[in-house]
Order: C-alpha cells, then sequence, then structure tokens
C-alpha cells in the first residue's frame, strides 16, 4: 500500500470513530430532558397546597360567636343600664342595670278581677293577661284560707313611673330613693307582671309594717303555687338593689317560681346576674 492509500484509510477511519461519538451524546442529553419535566410536575403539589388557606379560613367564623358573650358580660360594668331584648317575656329580668324600652307598653293589659284599695279604674289596676289570671286565683286561694288581701298597685307606664320617681327624689333625694323606687324604665311595674298587695284594711299599704302581718306571711308561703315571687326579700338588698318589700311579688309562671322559691334565689341569682349594687 503507498502512501497515498494509507493516508486516505486513516481519514476514513478517524470520520467513523467521530460519528459514533456524536451519535452517543445525544441519549444523555435526552435524559437530562427528561428528568427536567419532573420539576415541572412538582409544580402540581402547588395547587393541591390550596387546601392549607382553607383550614386558616375555617377557624374564623367560630371566633365571632365567642365575642357575643362577652357583650352579654358589659351591662354590669359600672353600672350601666342596658336595655332588655325582650321586655314581653313573661321571665324578663328588669332591674337597675336591665331597663325596658322607653316606648314599651304590654299588649295584653287587663283588669284583674279583684278588690283594690281604691275606686277608680285606672292603668294601676292594669296587669298582663296572664299574670292577672294568676292573681285572681291567688287571692281567691287567700281568702279559702280566711286571708283577704287588696291589691295596691300593679301596672305603671313609663310616664307614671317617671313622675312618681321624681317626687321621691324631690322628697328624700335621689340616693335614698333608689333603694325603695326605680328609676323609669327599670321598674317590675312597667312590666305589668308585678303588683302591690295588702291586706284588706289598707294599713300598711306599701309600707315597713306590712311585714309580719297575717297576709305578708301567707304570700311569703303560698305565692310560687300561682307562679308569683317575693321579688325584694329579705337579706338580699345588696343582690337585687332594693330594700325588703314583703308586698311587692311578680309573676314568673309556676315552674320557675317554684325552683326559685326551693332554692331561695332572687331573679339576679336565678340568671346569675352580677349583683346590682356591686
Amino acid at each position: 500500500m503507498n502512501n497515498k492509500s494509507k493516508y486516505t484509510l486513516a481519514i476514513l477511519l478517524a470520520l467513523s470513530i467521530a460519528t459514533g461519538c456524536s451519535k452517543g451524546e445525544v441519549a444523555p442529553s435526552g435524559s437530562p430532558t427528561a428528568t427536567a419535566t419532573p420539576p415541572v410536575s412538582l409544580g402540581s403539589p402547588t395547587p393541591s397546597s390550596s387546601p392549607s388557606p382553607s383550614p386558616v379560613t375555617t377557624p374564623k367564623p367560630s371566633i365571632v360567636p365567642t365575642a357575643s358573650p362577652s357583650t352579654s358580660a358589659v351591662p354590669p360594668k359600672s353600672g350601666a343600664i342596658q336595655v332588655v331584648a325582650k321586655p314581653e317575656s313573661i321571665t324578663v329580668l328588669v332591674n337597675k342595670q336591665n331597663s325596658l324600652p322607653s316606648s314599651y307598653e304590654p299588649t295584653d293589659l287587663v283588669y284583674p278581677d279583684i278588690p283594690f284599695i281604691f275606686a277608680e279604674k285606672n292603668e294601676k289596676r292594669k296587669m298582663r293577661k296572664a299574670a292577672a289570671s294568676a292573681i285572681e286565683k291567688l287571692f281567691a286561694g287567700a281568702e279559702k284560707d280566711g286571708i283577704r288581701l287588696s291589691g295596691v298597685s300593679a301596672y305603671r307606664s313609663y310616664a307614671t313611673q317617671k313622675a312618681l320617681f321624681q317626687r321621691y327624689v324631690l322628697k328624700d333625694g335621689e340616693e335614698k330613693a333608689k333603694l325603695y323606687s326605680a328609676v323609669p324604665g327599670t321598674s317590675e311595674h312597667e312590666t305589668g307582671l308585678a303588683i302591690d298587695v295588702t291586706g284588706s284594711d289598707g294599713k300598711c299599704a306599701a309600707e315597713d309594717c306590712f311585714a309580719g302581718t297575717k297576709e305578708a306571711k301567707w304570700l311569703e308561703t303560698h305565692v310560687a303555687e300561682y307562679g308569683f315571687i317575693i321579688r325584694y326579700p329579705k337579706g338580699k338588698t345588696t343582690i337585687t338593689g332594693y330594700q325588703y318589700e314583703p308586698w311587692h311579688i311578680r309573676y314568673v309562671g309556676i315552674e320557675v317560681a317554684k325552683e326559685m322559691v326551693d332554692k331561695s334565689l332572687t331573679m339576679e341569682e336565678y340568671y346569675k346576674a352580677v349583683p346590682v349594687t356591686k
């Protein structure tokens, strides 16, 4: 073989080797491209991370209800007065911290068929229908036991209570007046569910001397049987805010009345309300 043939053969061999090497690099370079695809697919879990916001937003609604109890706990603060939401409720709590709306007037006021210490037929004779029916039965029950009762004062409008309270303030000063009379809007008489009671002779009507009378003793023993309570019992002034009033009875319904009397509870204690003078 001459030198020219050897040279030609060497060139052909070199070309053959170069071609084989270039084909082998295509596959490796292709496989990295394929492995690059997973990083793209790794992006797909990102949408699946969307559930994480939903757990965050889900608890938020539960935070709102927890605010309502704290709102209901506001009234006792600094002796503030709040207006009751359901003034028509038979068991509504009305006291120095819980007021009726100034425009409230019961829609079912009637005249109970019982004697009063006065002859006029005015608003002081009225009571709400359920309470009126109950007081008629209470008076009848007392009479069977030889106790004759008379009404002193039942319903009072906001305007009447306002005039009455102002009169007491002029007489004894505001601080003392608040021990036995209510600021307008906070009187139980405005509910149409309360009544002051005395003996048929009218003596000691809404007076301290009524305490200890046979009529007062009968009321204390039997009012719950007819759905009433002695609203301002003895020894509870620091809780109710009022002095002992054995003549002031309040209708709450038989079931509630019996429970309160059995447990010696005032309405404030029954509803776990903060004592009005604290």
